[in-house]
């Protein structure tokens, strides 16, 4: 009786167990079905956060591919993906550094994204393609552009008019450097223009410059000049691309607004704004997302934006970090997949809200509901303000740094930073030390 009695349990056990083992079987199974690609990413704890929040989205929204991200530290982004290529343990797809992609595309790398879109899809601007023979490679992840960022607090208490946050309005650069002037402050409180300024005790400069060595091109291109022509030969040694950069150095050494170009690296754009060590900043547009918003709610900075200052042409130039597939990838199409659902904005809009990307869809600069959905935000200035400063600014005058469509940018870059060091300082002019090694630089370019 009891032997019953224990098979009868073990029945009604196995019944009650049945549906339990049923949907772990049933998960399991789906699970296994999933294809599993790896992302690498640069960014940040909150960044990771963020990212990772969009591929729980995207796991959300379809059963085949599971996608899991892998931090690097930025500064050795590309350096650990070289390691990692010659071990043959390349991530599936990633975000690229700029300066690396055609590189990377010439030596076979990087997958073909050519048929990423079909002709009548929506697709990030064609200026955000990197380009290699002809064909993309790739697009970045967002549309930044560079901008003017002010302290509001000092040119209130200057009694001086801020920058133009409209570029019908741009300041010319006679006109920029002599407010930059005005801003320029020395330890008794002369400013640049006060025949008592002290060029050597400087307490609060009038503008920085972001050390990041790709932004020196905007002052040569707004010059009416250009490191490159359209098919990428090398230009720089014009008159024009050459004095636009001479007159970056002479902020420093003629004008005493700015600090030699590049020795601001211990700080960044709030920490310099902040501490009041500098009444504008030019940078990106991140710059918001990655540091001013935060700022802005910490430390009470209260900042502005404007449109850059012009020489001859009014322009900005825009970048982005750049979402590629590897060709080492045994997922060709779900990679692609999961790129091409992660360059749409609504599934990367946490980076977006926080100010740390733009849209890259032409729609969000010219639909005014999408524009209103983007920047009616928080962390953003005002809206009449951000719409016009950056929104309509990245529309009509931006213009693509050139590693999108040249090559060895990186190497030419290197070379070049070493031959205008002593620049900076004023123990060279830059148009002799440019045509001195013009054909180093052109070796460089070549990939020599």
């Amino acid at each position: 009786m009891k032997k019953g009695i224990h098979l009868l349990s073990l029945v009604i056990v196995l019944t009650m167990l049945l549906p339990l083992i049923a949907g772990v079987a049933a998960f399991a199974e789906g699970s296994g079905n999933r294809v599993t690609i790896t992302y690498s990413m640069w960014g940040n704890d909150e960044e990771l956060r963020v990212l990772n929040e969009a591929i729980a989205k995207f796991e959300s929204e379809q059963d085949k591919i599971h996608v899991e991200a892998i931090q690097i530290d930025r500064a050795d982004y590309v350096g650990t993906l070289n390691t990692r290529a010659a071990g043959n343990d390349l991530p599936d797809t990633g975000i690229m550094a700029e300066d690396a992609v055609l590189m990377w595309a010439q030596q076979g790398m990087l997958a073909d994204a050519s048929n990423m879109y079909a002709a009548d899809e929506p697709k990030p601007l064609d200026s955000l393609a990197f380009t290699f023979e002809g064909k993309p490679v790739g697009y970045s992840v967002a549309n930044e552009i560079l901008l003017l960022y002010y302290d509001k607090k000092a040119f209130a208490d200057a009694g001086v008019t801020p920058p133009p946050g409209n570029a019908d309005n741009a300041w010319d650069w006679n006109t920029f450097v002599d407010v930059a002037k005005q801003m320029t402050i020395d330890a008794k409180g002369n400013n640049a223009k006060s025949p008592d300024f002290d060029a050597n005790n400087i307490k609060r400069y009038g503008v920085m410059l972001c050390p990041d060595f790709w932004q020196l091109e905007e002052w040569s291109v707004t010059n009416g000049g250009a490191w490159y022509d359209k098919d990428g030969n090398v230009t720089i040694n014009s008159p024009e691309a050459m004095e636009g950069l001479q007159r970056i150095a002479d902020l420093a050494l003629v004008d005493h607004v700015a600090p030699q170009y590049g020795t601001n690296t211990a700080t960044t754009i709030d920490q310099d704004m902040v501490a009041g060590n500098t009444a504008m900043y030019i940078n990106g547009q991140w710059s918001i997302g990655v540091w001013l918003a935060n700022a802005q709610k910490t430390d009470g900075l209260d900042y502005g934006i404007g449109v850059l200052p012009y020489m001859k042409d009014k322009v900005t130039l825009n970048t982005g970090g750049v979402n590629v597939a590897f060709a080492t990838s045994k997922h060709p199409e779900e990679s692609m997949t999961w790129l091409k659902w992660y360059a749409k904005e609504e599934n990367a809009w946490g980076l977006i809200s926080s100010g740390i990307w733009m849209p890259v869809n032409s729609s969000y600069y010219t639909d005014e509901a999408l524009t209103h959905k983007w920047v009616d935000n928080p962390n953003f200035p005002p809206y009449a303000e951000y719409k016009s400063a950056v929104v309509d600014y990245a529309f009509k005058y931006a213009k693509p740094t050139s590693w999108y469509w040249v090559n060895n940018t990186n190497l030419f870059n290197d070379a070049l930073s070493t031959i205008l060091a002593p620049c900076w300082s004023g123990n060279a002019k830059v148009a002799d030390v440019i045509n001195q090694n013009i054909d180093a630089l052109k070796a460089a370019h070549e990939g020599n």
